[in-house]
């Protein structure tokens, strides 16, 4: 039986390796066939995709309707989209980081109710520049800063937390939380919103930091089942607060069986 499984074993590697070369090829062409699809319809970029089913295009002269639909300054005819499926607080924070990067404004930040299912959020962001150029930077520096943004969130099946910091927020911060600029800012989520209850409490047990803010599902949240606190005040009692929250979270979600996990590397 073991010289049966290893013949089969070894015919599937030399099938494999017959063919090497080919699926790399097919992968190496589908960002470009993706790039030309979406400037056939119309979209002036296609910047890329990153974790969290995140899509991040440029629009480099909205149309003046659209514009005027939504009252923004006319000299932001140039647009950075951040859209994705799972996770808000990664994206947010990311385009948070492209603010402050390039000459852009937040002219749109929603988080409608979605992952995929999960007891989460999505987002949409909305990156205004003057310049194109600025607009394409500020989604590439978003884009590429998500791996560090998603590091500090932990799933399982049963659900997610979330950890947030920054020593300095700017104005994706400020618009999506009301933090204030140049200030300390983090954040807090747990689904199962009990989960984020407990972990709140103990944040603000910690430390002596400031609340934002207290979402829970049908009060600031889109009836999404996490509880979501936002806090400021000294950088190192907001750190402090955060790993005391996260410590308590990751045992109460670890009693489900499966233990959390963190799909990069934590930065708190």
């Amino acid at each position: 039986m073991d010289q049966e499984l290893m013949g089969k074993v070894m015919e599937e590697v030399m099938k494999r390796l017959s063919s090497a070369g080919e699926p790399e090829k097919k992968e190496e062409q589908k960002p470009a066939a993706c790039c030309e699809a979406v400037l056939a319809s119309g979209v002036t970029e296609f910047v890329g995709t990153a974790m969290g089913d995140t899509i991040g295009l440029v629009i480099a002269n909205l149309e003046s309707r659209i514009l005027e639909k939504f009252g923004w300054d006319p000299k932001y005819r140039s647009i950075g989209i951040i859209s994705d499926r799972v996770g808000a607080g990664p994206q947010i924070m990311a385009a948070d980081e492209a603010v402050k990067a390039t000459n852009t404004e937040v002219v749109l930040l929603e988080l409608p109710r979605d992952t995929k299912g999960g007891a989460g959020h999505g987002c949409l962001i909305l990156l205004g520049a003057e310049d194109v150029s600025d607009a394409r930077r500020a989604v590439e520096v978003a884009l590429k800063d998500l791996e560090r943004t998603f590091g500090d969130v932990y799933a399982n099946d049963a659900g997610h937390l979330e950890f947030q910091y920054t020593a300095r927020a700017s104005y994706a911060c400020n618009k999506a939380f009301g933090a204030p600029v140049g200030k300390a800012f983090g954040l807090i989520v747990g689904a199962p919103a009990g989960i984020g209850v407990v972990m709140t409490d103990a944040a603000l047990k910690a430390a002596e930091v400031d609340m934002l803010f207290y979402s829970t599902p049908t009060n600031g949240n889109t009836y999404t089942n996490e509880v979501v606190m936002g806090i400021t005040g000294d950088s190192g009692a907001v750190r402090q607060a955060l790993i005391a929250a996260r410590e308590v979270g990751l045992k109460l979600l670890g009693a489900f069986g499966e233990p959390p996990k963190s799909l990069t590397k934590p930065y708190i």
